[in-house]
């Protein structure tokens, strides 16, 4: 269904003018109507009031002495009164004593009585009037007079009176438009132009336009130069808003630049760690096997003892090389968000622990599901590396409890919002509160390599995704009392 087309402010205060004057002038007309209903109904029984008074008067001695004639001759002067379709006299007992009846009128019927102290009453119906008097001679009651008028007349009042006032109605709607025509020049036309210079301007997005305000001095010129004067600062501030733009992408393209920059060392650092560190260390490791199984029934114990040493460092120091470039990958990483299930690589985890360590005792906990929207691969890093660690640091308890899952909490940065945090929670070690802030910078460790072996890259290595994924991560614990690791994850937007 098609709406209506939006009526012009133009035709809306034509229309408005236009109801205006008509409700003024249905007002004024009902009021005019209703004021001379009453005052002609007032004025009728006031008139018969007095013909009554009239009649009852001159048919005194007629009524005395049983004059019926008279009465009937005194009656027929009614006749000059052409609103009068009846009147009858009556005596003091109600009983009927001469009568008039106009050609065409109706006869005298069920005529009502007077109580004892009313000298005289009317009684007002929707076509005729009924008028009853008392007749008194000498203080006592001697008739009545009874006269019946029509109300045709009034609505023949009517009848003339709307006949006028559709006139009147017609001459008033015409002079409406002409004023609202005049009115319309100087209001709707001005304000249709502002419309039409917003319109324009929403539009085009120029800001140079502007709306002559014309030569009166009134609201309207007001709002007329208020707007210009509007447009003039947004034309000042778009330029400054603009210069500014062009200010930040000149920035952006020159840092963008020195990120590609930074990130080829970067790449030609890696490259430099796995190709010409690698070779080195792997001589080493090399020649030292060499030297373990070819002569090391000719070195005495500290030799081998310092051949074990030997390997042993370079061991470590390849460790440390793969774990600075798996750093340095994750850091620098295509990254490719989808919809995945943290449960599900959770599960698989800690199937693969179970399998390397079946006479572990440790309870697990995982919901059936946990559906978030990141990058798969490196999601999958951050559940190993902190169940990895829930399952290294309750390896000295004999009953161990590791749980994965998901809650609702305030946001950090936005309290009248919730976000949803995941956790991995254990009951090993713990840590020292205190040394929290530690935990997440590489090779910074809180126990010794001897109690819990590890190289303290895996944490640096989860924070660095999640701050990729636009989230936080950030751990609780007391020492023997376990540890709980909580992050959250940037909503897809």
């Amino acid at each position: 269904m098609n709406k209506p087309a939006p009526r012009s402010i133009s035709t809306k205060l034509t229309l408005m003018n236009l109801l205006v004057s008509i409700t003024a002038l249905l007002l004024a007309c009902a009021a005019f109507f209703a004021y001379d209903q009453i005052t002609f109904r007032n004025s009728l029984v006031r008139t018969l009031s007095a013909q009554a008074e009239i009649i009852g008067s001159n048919s005194i001695s007629a009524l005395l002495f049983n004059d019926t004639q008279s009465a009937t001759n005194t009656l027929a002067a009614l006749s000059n009164s052409p609103h009068i379709e009846s009147a009858g006299l009556l005596t003091a007992d109600h009983r009927l004593f001469a009568t008039y009846v106009r050609e065409g009128g109706i006869d005298m019927q069920n005529v009502p009585t007077l109580e004892n102290d009313r000298l005289e009453e009317y009684w007002l119906r929707r076509t005729h009037v009924v008028l009853l008097r008392r007749i008194l001679f000498q203080g006592k009651n001697v008739g009545f007079v009874y006269i019946r008028a029509d109300l045709r007349e009034l609505d023949d009042r009517l009848w003339r009176y709307a006949l006028i006032a559709f006139a009147v109605l017609l001459v008033s709607l015409l002079f409406s438009l002409i004023a609202s025509s005049r009115f319309r020049r100087s209001l709707a036309e001005p304000i249709m132009a502002l419309a039409e210079i917003a319109r324009q301007v929403s539009r085009d997005r120029d800001y140079s336009v502007r709306l002559n305000p014309g030569e009166q001095r009134d609201e309207l010129t007001t709002l007329i130069n208020s707007f210009n004067e509007m447009l003039r600062e947004i034309q000042l501030r778009d330029g400054a808003l603009q210069k500014a733009h062009d200010e930040l992408e000149l920035r952006v393209a020159e840092r963008t630049r020195e990120l590609v920059s930074a990130n080829r060392e970067l790449e030609a650092f890696s490259y430099s760690v796995s190709h010409d560190l690698r070779g080195p260390l792997d001589a080493v490791n090399g020649f030292s096997y060499i030297l373990q199984k070819n002569y090391s029934n000719q070195l005495d114990a500290t030799g081998n003892e310092s051949l074990q040493s030997i390997r042993a460092a370079a061991k470590r120091m390849s460790e440390l090389i793969e774990d600075l470039l798996n750093l340095s990958r994750v850091t620098t990483g295509a990254m490719h968000r989808e919809e995945i299930d943290l449960s599900v690589f959770a599960r698989s985890i800690m199937e693969e622990l179970f399998r390397e360590a079946p006479e572990r005792k440790v309870e697990f906990i995982v919901p059936a599901a946990t559906r978030v929207y990141a990058d798969a691969r490196l999601l999958r890093i951050v559940i190993d590396n902190l169940l990895r660690n829930a399952w290294k640091y309750t390896s000295h308890h004999d009953h161990a409890r590791i749980e994965f899952g998901e809650l609702v909490s305030k946001d950090k940065k936005d309290s009248n919002n919730d976000q949803i945090v995941y956790f991995v929670k254990d009951d090993g070690a713990g840590f020292d509160l205190r040394a929290a802030d530690r935990l997440f910078h590489p090779f910074q460790r809180l126990h010794s390599v001897a109690e819990f072996p590890g190289d303290g890259i895996g944490l640096a290595t989860v924070q660095r995704i999640i701050q990729r994924h636009g989230g936080e991560v950030w751990a609780e614990g007391a020492v023997e009392k376990g540890a709980t690791f909580y992050f959250t994850l940037r909503p897809p937007a």
